[in-house]
């Protein structure tokens, strides 16, 4: 083994108040610093070099989970007639092909190639696509690419019929496209210096870029600006949100140089969510689903498209404090409701033409489920996506009238047999009595003795449910008699608002200690013992795992912490830094608000490290991240590198040529949880399964 890279320590004093901080590794901030890329590198090849003993099993990892996948695949098709669409996978290659074919024609006949991120993406290490939208005729397509990992794109239209690009190549946009109805006039946005969306822009074909007309600009630093149009195909919508308030404004689709309307302006606090609906019947309306009023867990509202104000709404399904409405979608004929009970989701249907409604039913107790990818208006068919911990990710055609789901696509796993595993769900209870709840799954008839491996995730941020879905990958783990658990820690949106309020701003710690609590619990019910113990989240929730390494080390024996957000009240005082402001909703303002310094100062993973034992760690990073900057993982494991007492191995892996989502390609991606699970594995003294129990 060679010696770990030992960071220079240059201290620099952070100031604020009458407090001081001494960062001595702040230096590492410096992009333009040779010495910083250097650093950087030294790291990778340490993390290489001691890990090297994994290499094989990696490559078997790696092979396994490749020979898991229909390399050659199609999607399930969506219906937007005349046309199917639908994305399609080729053996060898990293990325997929988008294409259509007639509507309701059999797979691979009278195909059209509409774009092939392959051919995008040669000779590019790092390849996104971003907005892709085609026009209301579908003779068109917008898109835009990202080459970085930087999450600034690029965007174009191309000719569908003809397969070549117009002469428009707009720089510099985000995610956000839609089109008006004259099939001649994109809405498209771009972001700030600070990575925030802030501007909409309208752009007319066969016109210079610089021509281009800024719709609307969003002043407020703390809010975003996105774009998209109605299924109706009635209006191009511009919802402005900061993580606590909304507004939305509208323009007629059929006239797009005409003046956006607001819904109802923007008050402190009320968020709200339109979806426009139409029919000969009843009129044009706009269904308003909103927390205004009290509504935590939101309520929801109808209110007439010529007077859409907030005096006119009248209320649809009233607020349930049991209850979270979480979105809604409105067809010509159904008005679908996605909602939250007992930390799952279910899909309500109501029909218009008598008030009739129902829930989707669902095959299993612990379960996934949602409104899938529904192009059409006029339709009584449902397209939704189900799965679970051991069921595939599965497309079905749900007909809204006669109650009948069939299935349309189900994720080939080559090799895998359900019945080998069962999930479940179990209920820790935090310091503060609240019942936390955790899904689960493993081998079937695994023996509860504290002997099995046990890999707990957890994010607990942004109101983000971590719902309990499949995985192909992790039937590495599963093969290997893990048990693999996920912590539905508040700071999420698994229980309703509250659950969210009660792990944000001041509430925060509940994260930290909610995840503990899952620990005891499976430890307790001898699923798992600490020894055997792993803990895995990603960005926000690699902020969770650096606050338990600090909190309770003894009990992991390893953390994954992927790109983690642990250097929290430096980057929350820097108001320069891409995001910041926004995230102000999110976690409090420690630069006017004492209370939450303290706090934040508290928890902050970096400004916590203790001279103390801590779990082996794997740490990533990305030098191109635009979320969640490459130098707070770097200057994270320097300090942990100086201060810890123990010899367990703490490697740092950075991406030189990628950002937040790590290696874009599947094929990369792979590798990239080989890599990761090989850790896991070599960490929790996991020997190899006997050939027999292979999928």
């Amino acid at each position: 083994m060679p010696d770990p890279p030992r960071a220079k320590r240059r201290p620099r004093v952070l100031r604020h108040g009458n407090d001081e901080r001494v960062d001595e590794w702040y230096w590492l901030r410096e992009r333009d610093d040779p010495a910083v890329l250097a650093y950087l590198e030294r790291e990778n090849e340490y993390t290489k070099a001691a890990l090297a003993h994994t290499d094989a099993r990696q490559e078997r990892l790696f092979h396994e989970i490749k020979a898991r996948v229909r390399e050659t695949d199609v999607s399930a098709p969506v219906h937007k007639p005349p046309y199917d669409y639908f994305t399609r996978t080729f053996e060898g290659r990293q990325y997929q092909m988008h294409g259509r074919r007639p509507t309701g024609a059999p797979d691979g006949i009278d195909e059209e190639v509409l774009v092939d991120e392959n051919a995008l993406a040669d000779g590019h290490d790092y390849f996104a696509l971003g907005g892709f939208a085609v026009s209301p005729d579908q003779a068109l397509l917008a898109y835009s690419t990202d080459v970085t990992g930087g999450e600034r794109y690029e965007l174009r239209v191309r000719d569908l019929a003809a397969g070549t690009e117009l002469e428009e190549v707009i720089p510099d946009t985000s995610y956000a496209l839609a089109w008006a109805n004259d099939n001649r006039t994109f809405f498209y946005v771009r972001p700030d210096d600070a990575e925030r969306p802030f501007q909409v822009w309208r752009h007319k074909l066969g016109t210079p870029v610089g021509d281009d007309v800024l719709v609307y600009e969003e002043a407020d630093e703390m809010f975003y600006a996105s774009v998209g149009r109605t299924r109706s195909d009635r209006f191009v919508m511009i919802s402005v949100d900061s993580k606590t308030t909304s507004e939305t404004r509208c323009i007629d689709a059929d006239d797009p140089t005409s003046e956006a309307f607001v819904i109802e302006p923007r008050r402190p606090g009320v968020e709200y969510h339109v979806e426009h609906h139409h029919s000969p019947e009843l009129g044009d309306r706009f269904f308003v689903l909103t927390n205004d009023d009290g509504a935590d867990n939101f309520k929801l509202m109808v209110a007439p498209v010529a007077s859409p104000g907030r005096a006119q709404w009248q209320e649809v399904i009233a607020h349930r404090p049991e209850v979270r409405l979480d979105d809604v979608e409105a067809f010509a004929h159904h008005l679908v409701v996605t909602e939250r009970a007992d930390a799952l989701e279910r899909i309500v249907v109501t029909r218009f033409a008598d008030g009739a409604t129902h829930v989707i039913a669902m095959p299993e107790p612990v379960y996934s489920a949602g409104p899938g990818a529904n192009a059409e208006y006029d339709t009584t068919v449902l397209r939704y996506v189900y799965t679970s911990m051991v069921v595939p990710g599965s497309s079905y055609d749900y007909d809204m009238d006669a109650k009948v789901a069939t299935l349309v696509k189900r994720q080939p796993v080559i090799g895998y047999d359900p019945e080998r595993y069962e999930t479940h769900r179990e209920w820790a209870t935090a310091p503060d009595g609240t019942r936390v709840p955790i899904s689960l799954v493993h081998r079937r008839g695994l023996a509860h003795d504290g002997s099995a491996p046990c890999l707990l995730y957890g994010y607990g941020s942004y109101e983000i449910s971590i719902d309990p879905t499949f995985s192909s990958a992790r039937l590495s783990l599963l093969e290997r008699d893990f048990v693999f658990a996920i912590a539905h820690v508040r700071g999420g949106g698994e229980l309703g608002r509250h659950w969210y309020d009660d792990g944000k701003l001041a509430h925060k710690r509940n994260t930290f200690t909610d995840f503990i609590a899952c620990a005891e619990h499976l430890i307790a019910l001898r699923y798992t013992s600490p020894r055997r113990l792993a803990a895995r989240g990603g960005s926000a929730g690699g902020l969770l795992m650096g606050a338990i390494a600090n909190l309770r080390p003894d009990l992991f024996r390893a953390i994954v912490a992927e790109v983690p957000f642990v250097d929290v009240l430096t980057t929350i005082l820097d108001e320069a830094l891409p995001l910041t402001i926004t995230e102000w909703e999110e976690w409090g303002n420690p630069a006017t608000d004492p209370a939450i310094y303290a706090l934040m100062k508290s928890y902050s993973p970096y400004d916590n490290v203790a001279e103390q034992r801590y779990p082996a760690m794997l740490v990533t990073g990305g030098l191109n991240d635009p979320r969640v900057s490459y130098w707070e993982p770097a200057k994270w494991v320097a300090k942990l590198r100086a201060r810890k007492i123990d010899d367990r191995l703490l490697v740092l892996k950075t991406e030189l040529g990628a950002g937040h989502s790590g290696p874009s390609g599947r094929y990369d991606a792979w590798r990239d949880e080989a890599f990761v699970l090989a850790f896991l594995l070599d960490q929790l003294g996991v020997d190899e399964p006997p050939e027999r129990d292979r999928g």
